[in-house]
Order: structure tokens, then sequence, then C-alpha cells
């Protein structure tokens, strides 16, 4: 069983950076493919990133291309969404996933674990 805790979240500007955190444990955390995704008020979770195992690959709904970065450090066990030029459309509870098998990135019901989230306001 894996727990994921996401931190990182928080109030800031348009314009401004945020950088989010998930750290996993209870397994092999370098064996997972890890995404981020996102579910503001009234509207459905959606994929924002994924990257795999090795870093090796990343994807990156268009919505944040360009300005969201995601990367990891297995030796920590964790996972990083670096959000730049941040817009208020940009404001929803992010989410940590892990997945043992990376075949649809994009799709929530393919992920096996989640964390909590952690909620990130964009003000404009």
């Amino acid at each position: 069983q894996v727990q994921l805790v996401e931190s990182g979240g928080g109030l800031v500007q348009a314009g401004g950076s945020l950088r989010l955190s998930c750290v996993g444990s209870g397994g092999t955390f370098s064996r997972y493919y890890m995404g981020w995704f996102r579910q503001a008020p009234g509207k459905e979770r959606e994929f924002v990133a994924a990257i795999s195992w090795s870093a090796g690959n990343t994807y990156y709904a268009d919505s944040v291309k360009g300005r969201f970065t995601i990367s990891r450090d297995n030796a920590k066990n964790t996972v990083y969404l670096q959000m730049n030029s941040l817009k208020p459309e940009d404001t929803a509870v992010y989410f940590c996933a892990a997945d043992r098998v990376f075949i649809t990135p994009r799709v929530a019901g393919s992920y096996d674990y989640w964390g909590q989230g952690t909620q990130v306001t964009v003000s404009s």
C-alpha cells in the first residue's frame, strides 16, 4: 500500500509561482509512474501532468504546457510540480497519484493510489 502526501499549495496572485511536492511511502517509489491531477469546484478531476519512473517521459495537459514542469527525485520518494505564470483558472485542489502500469497516464482511473490533495488558489 502506497501513501501519498501533497504539500506546497496556497494562495498566490496571477502570474506567480508555486511548487507542489508529493512524498510517497509504503512502497518502492521508483517503480511507480506518477501523475498530478486537479479538481475545481463543480468540475471533474482533470489531468495536469505525468512522469515515468525514470523521468525519461513526461506528459502535460495542453492548458499547462510551457508553464508547469513535473519532476521527481526517487532518492527522496518525491515528485514535484513547478507551476509558473499561474492563472485564476488554475485554482483547484491538486492531487498526486501513483500508477504501476503506465498505459494511460492522462486517465485518472488508471492510477492505483491517490493523495488527499492540496489547495491552490490563484487570485486575479
